[in-house]
C-alpha cells in the first residue's frame, strides 16, 4: 500500500476558556522539512511536538500551525505599541542614513514584523494546555495520514495504469524485429551494390552483418525492462515508504528504454519507445509524491 506525501489534517481541542486548533499540511520533499508556528506560551514543548510529528510523517515538507483563541467572549488581542514604535523609529533612521524614501503604507510595513500583536493570555501554559495541544496534534496527524492513504490509492492506480501501458508497448516491439533486421541487411547490401567496381567477399560480408546485427540485438534490454516492470509492481504492493526505491527502479527502466531507442533503427519501434518514455516521465513525476 502506498502513502502519498501530500496531505492535510486539522483538529481542535476545547478548554474551559480557550480553543486550541492545530493544522498540519504536507507536500513532497526528499527529507523531513518541518516548519512550526505556535504561540509563545507553548514554546517550551516545541521540541517534543516536533519529534511527535516527525515520527509519524517521516518525510515531506511539513507546515504545522497551532493557534490558541479565547472563548471567554473578550478579545485578548492588542497591538504591541512599544514594539511598533521601535520598528518605526528604526525604519526612519535607516531611511535617513541610506537616503531612501519612507514607506508609502506604514501599516502594511509595520504589521509584517514579528510580535506586533500581543495577547493577554496567561504568560505560561499549564499541563491542561499542553495535554490538549498534544491531543489536537495527534488528531490532526490521524487526519493527515488518512489523507495520505487516500492519495496513495490514487497514485497506485495511476502507476498500475502506466506500467500496463509500457508493458503493452513492449509487447508490440517483436512484431517489427524481423522486418528491422531485413531492413538493415538490405540497406547494407544496396549501399555496397551502389559502389562501382568494388569487389567483396560475400562470406566475410555475411559474418560482418551478423556481428553488426548482434550489436543491435535488443533481447536483453526487453528482458531487463520486463523485469523492472515486474519489480516496480511488486514494490508497489509491498510495505509503505517505498518512494525512493520506486524512484530507483524507474531510473533503471529509463536506461533500458533509452537503449531500446538507440538500437531500434526502425521508425515504428522508435514511436513505441517515445510513447514508453512519455509514460515513464509521468511515473517519475508522481513518484516524487510517494513516501
Amino acid at each position: 500500500m502506498l502513502l502519498s506525501m501530500t496531505g492535510f489534517g486539522k483538529a481542535t481541542a476545547e478548554l474551559p476558556n480557550k480553543k486550541i486548533t492545530v493544522e498540519i499540511k504536507s507536500l513532497n520533499s526528499k527529507q523531513l522539512d518541518l516548519s512550526m508556528r505556535m504561540p509563545a506560551i507553548l514554546r517550551e514543548k516545541e521540541i517534543d511536538m516536533r519529534a511527535m510529528i516527525g515520527r509519524r510523517l517521516e518525510r515531506g515538507k511539513v507546515d504545522a500551525n497551532i493557534f490558541i483563541e479565547s472563548t471567554s467572549g473578550e478579545s485578548p488581542v492588542q497591538f504591541n505599541l512599544p514594539l511598533l514604535e521601535s520598528y518605526k523609529a528604526q525604519i526612519e533612521e535607516m531611511a535617513q542614513r541610506l537616503g531612501i524614501s519612507m514607506p508609502d503604507d506604514w501599516y502594511a510595513v509595520l504589521l509584517r514584523f514579528p510580535d506586533t500583536m500581543k495577547t493577554d493570555t496567561a504568560a505560561a501554559a499549564d499541563e491542561s494546555d499542553f495535554g490538549a495541544t498534544y491531543q489536537a496534534i495527534e488528531q490532526a496527524l490521524e487526519q493527515l495520514t488518512a489523507h495520505r492513504r487516500a492519495e496513495g490509492v490514487k497514485l497506485e492506480d495511476f502507476f498500475t495504469l502506466r506500467i500496463d501501458r509500457i508493458r503493452t508497448l513492449l509487447a508490440e516491439i517483436p512484431a517489427y524485429e524481423t522486418q528491422r533486421v531485413e531492413h538493415i541487411r538490405s540497406r547494407i547490401v544496396d549501399n555496397l551494390a551502389s559502389l562501382p567496381h568494388v569487389e567483396y567477399d560475400r562470406a566475410r560480408l555475411e559474418q560482418e552483418m551478423i556481428f553488426y546485427i548482434e550489436k543491435l540485438d535488443i533481447n536483453e534490454e526487453k528482458q531487463r525492462l520486463a523485469q523492472h516492470l515486474d519489480y516496480f509492481m511488486e514494490t508497489l504492493a509491498g510495505d509503505p515508504g517505498q518512494g525512493k526505491k520506486l524512484g530507483f527502479i524507474s531510473q533503471e527502466m529509463g536506461r533500458e528504454i533509452n537503449t531500446l531507442g538507440s538500437k531500434s533503427n526502425h521508425a515504428e519501434m522508435q514511436r513505441l519507445v517515445v510513447r514508453m518514455k512519455d509514460e515513464l516521465e509521468q511515473i517519475k513525476e508522481q513518484v516524487l509524491n510517494v513516501m
